[in-house]
């Protein structure tokens, strides 16, 4: 019933119809052009992760290669579409929204208006390459864009040193192998912060460097202090860095140091003994008495060991409430599979000083000749009123003001002191010829 009524419609107004069909393709009815509203970009991708290249055409309109071609080619128009193509090997992957190539990681979409994707899930190195989205227009138009696939470094471990043991004197040669894309480049460091004694670049003879370039790692004449963990780093600009830990080590035969040959202590005090060993590999370290009798820790003796370095310890033992039969030689001893050192230790009695009476000072006292001579009181001090009465005095109390220290220096030539002057007081007495001497008590 209503289907005359549209005929009847379409055939009154008939300008109608086809202005409202141009409207629908406008752009190719109006002689608009498809062209590309964006660049496609460049991408640089990580392995394993996903790329995507976006291609936006403007003026395509319904030149589509989908279900509305028949309605293009009805009118006379030329069905044109969007076709993404790997440049390099000419293989045609997607037309429009389906997939050509057997790639299971493309995909295509398109935002059904002027935008078309093309999807690369978990790229790989092989994908890299020259990528062109086409719209198949009369020339052809295309722009291209490249994947650039890139790699993290990863340490090559079957071509890789490991730990490393040599002799002091000797040579070694540490290797280390990284691939990636780009080439890893590699960088030698020490874990401890250290410097690396190594040949530089342009140099023959040896240098401190903190760093070295290269996979190759060459070092000569070892010494002890060339010891320990180096880094071999690879980096390439694609994070992560990588790195593997190598330990250098360098064998000698034990040396021992005593700081302190011949140690004194009261007897029932307590007294520590010390030796510093240097020696690789490990060395057994322990203590004897001179007689070779072995030292074993108890309730007497403690016997302590300070790690200093990879190949320094510090030995200790501590004698507890030393009697006379404690006294005498010591050794502190160091053995490893390279060889045997020790180090010898005397220990003796050493005397507290008898606390002297300090009743005949409480007083000053005078010489014989002047001993009946009046004595005047000088504020905390005894003495002669004049210089001639008195030679010296004996002073109790150090802790004199400067007018005190002036007039005891004009009384008295020789003055005996418990206690130390003040710096101000001696200064004053030499400066007048005064001599004072200290009498020290334990």
């Amino acid at each position: 019933m209503h289907t005359p009524q549209t005929f009847s419609s379409i055939s009154t107004y008939p300008q109608l119809f086809y202005i409202l069909l141009l409207l629908l393709f406008n752009d190719a009815a109006f002689g608009f052009e498809p062209d590309f509203q964006y660049p496609l970009e460049n991408l640089t991708v990580s392995q394993g992760r996903d790329a995507i290249f976006t291609c936006v055409v403007n003026n395509l309109g319904g030149h589509r290669v989908s279900g509305d071609s028949a309605t293009a080619r009805g009118i006379g128009l030329t069905p044109t579409g969007v076709a993404w193509i790997k440049a390099d090997t000419k293989a045609i992957l997607a037309i429009h929204e389906s997939v050509i190539t057997n790639n299971a990681r493309l995909s295509v979409t398109h935002n059904d208006f002027n935008t078309w994707t093309l999807n690369i899930r978990n790229v790989k190195r092989e994908d890299r390459g020259q990528y062109m989205c086409q719209v198949n227009t009369d020339p052809m138009k295309m722009q291209t864009a490249y994947l650039e696939v890139v790699i993290p470094p990863d340490i090559v471990y079957e071509e890789t040193s490991g730990d490393m043991m040599v002799p002091e004197g000797g040579s070694a040669k540490l290797v280390c192998k990284a691939r990636g894309y780009p080439p890893p480049k590699i960088i030698w460091r020490r874990e401890d912060g250290g410097t690396i004694l190594a040949r530089g670049n342009h140099s023959s003879k040896r240098e401190k460097l903190s760093a070295v370039e290269g996979e190759v790692l060459s070092l000569t004449k070892v010494t002890r202090s060339e010891m320990g963990a180096y880094l071999c780093i690879a980096a390439n600009g694609v994070p992560p860095s990588v790195s593997k830990r190598m330990m250098l080590h360098v064998h000698f035969h034990p040396l021992i140091q005593v700081p302190n040959q011949l140690v004194g202590a009261p007897v029932n005090t307590d007294v520590t003994l010390q030796c510093h060993v240097e020696a690789s590999p490990k060395a057994i370290n322990y203590w004897t008495r001179e007689s070779g009798e072995m030292i074993i820790s108890n309730d007497k003796y403690l016997m302590t060991e300070i790690n200093n370095s990879y190949y320094s310890v510090q030995m200790k033992l501590t004698i507890r409430r030393i009697q006379k039969s404690d006294l005498g030689g010591y050794k502190c001893i160091s053995k490893n599979s390279i060889g045997d050192a020790e180090g010898n230790i005397r220990l003796y009695e050493m005397e507290l000083q008898k606390e002297d009476s300090l009743q005949e000072y409480d007083q000053l006292e005078i010489n014989e000749e002047t001993e009946n001579t009046e004595k005047h009181l000088y504020n905390d001090f005894h003495g002669p009123s004049t210089i001639e009465e008195e030679s010296h005095l004996v002073l109790t109390n150090s802790s004199l003001s400067k007018k005190q220290c002036l007039k005891l220096c004009d009384m008295c030539q020789i003055i005996v002191l418990r206690s130390k002057l003040n710096a101000e007081c001696r200064r004053q007495m030499r400066r007048n010829g005064t001599t004072y001497i200290l009498v020290a008590y334990q």
